[in-house]
């Protein structure tokens, strides 16, 4: 049997430390440590390694670590402990009132076994093109702070997550929270995802939509971001800026679809599952526009 080197910190800095005595051997092209909260990815990697790469692993336990734990709220501004589990978010007041499009997004996510013990903080820094959290994330504009023994630091969700399964975090840095604003009193989101059946699916697109709405139906804000359909996780600026101003409309909320779908094309390129995603994609993006716009009373599109 493959042995593991486990290590359990008590606290933050020793976590940190651990960390940094094992950044050398990342350097050096072995594993270093790896971060363990939840392990519902992590363990999918054991699986997927060879007894000869097991050996070089170092795993940290940081599912105690009361620093990087919980969820609140001072004034604006919403922090988010990377150790906060999906069903704590799912459940949070807090984050209903806030981002409530966020909620339904880590709901979508696994079973609720898996829920209970996946965390925030592993579903981003595993960066997968598919986590359901990331589209959320990026349309709030959400920046991680990264720790390490040499200091902290702040990057948004676009910087960190570089591409599928890439991050740039050092070696000796591990993601302690995640911060944003909360949305406007009057804002309406919307999370849609596409999968291969109706549960306990892996996200094929997503789609997650804010919008403020002014007197007349006017777009006066919105924010738009797609799962599965970008190399990293972004807010889709030309997407947006064709809705701000206008009057709302379902013909508009169409055509803010539709260039979603081609701003999509324009960075990734023309590939085997463009024929499917491209329609698929505005049409998410419509929907969820028109969801939000159903809530503000100006669309008949049911919830």
């Amino acid at each position: 049997m493959t042995q593991i080197e486990l290590c359990r910190p008590a606290c933050l800095e020793d976590a940190l430390r651990y960390m940094s005595e094992c950044a050398p051997e990342a350097e050096a092209a072995r594993a270093g440590a790896r971060p363990i909260a939840g392990g519902t990815d992590l363990l999918i990697s054991v699986r997927q390694a060879s007894p000869g790469e097991l050996a070089d692993w170092r795993v940290v336990d940081i599912s105690r670590l009361s620093e990087i734990s919980g969820i609140r709220r001072d004034g604006d501004l919403v922090c988010i402990g990377a150790g906060a589990t999906h069903t704590q978010i799912e459940r949070s007041e807090v984050i209903a009132q806030a981002a409530p499009f966020l909620a339904e997004a880590v709901r979508s996510i696994g079973s609720l076994q898996i829920r209970n013990r996946a965390t925030i903080g592993g579903n981003i820094m595993n960066a997968s093109p598919a986590a359901d959290s990331l589209p959320a994330l990026a349309a709030l504009g959400a920046v991680a702070t990264l720790a390490s023994v040499r200091g902290r630091r702040e990057t948004p969700i676009g910087e960190l997550v570089t591409g599928p399964y890439k991050t740039s975090a050092a070696p000796d840095e591990l993601l302690v929270d995640v911060r944003f604003r909360a949305l406007a009193s009057g804002e309406h989101s919307a999370f849609i995802k596409v999968g291969r059946r109706r549960a306990l699916a892996i996200s094929r697109l997503s789609a997650a939509v804010a919008v403020c709405f002014g007197p007349g139906a006017i777009v006066r804000d919105i924010r738009i971001s797609a799962g599965a359909a970008f190399p990293a996780p972004c807010r889709i600026v030309g997407a947006e800026q064709v809705a701000l101003g206008k009057t709302y409309s379902v013909d508009l909320a169409e055509q803010v679809g539709r260039e979603v779908a081609e701003e999509m094309v324009q960075a990734t390129g023309i590939r085997w599952s463009t024929e499917y995603k491209k329609p698929v994609l505005a049409a998410i993006i419509t929907r969820a526009i028109r969801q939000c716009a159903a809530k503000e009373g100006v669309d008949a599109w049911p919830e």
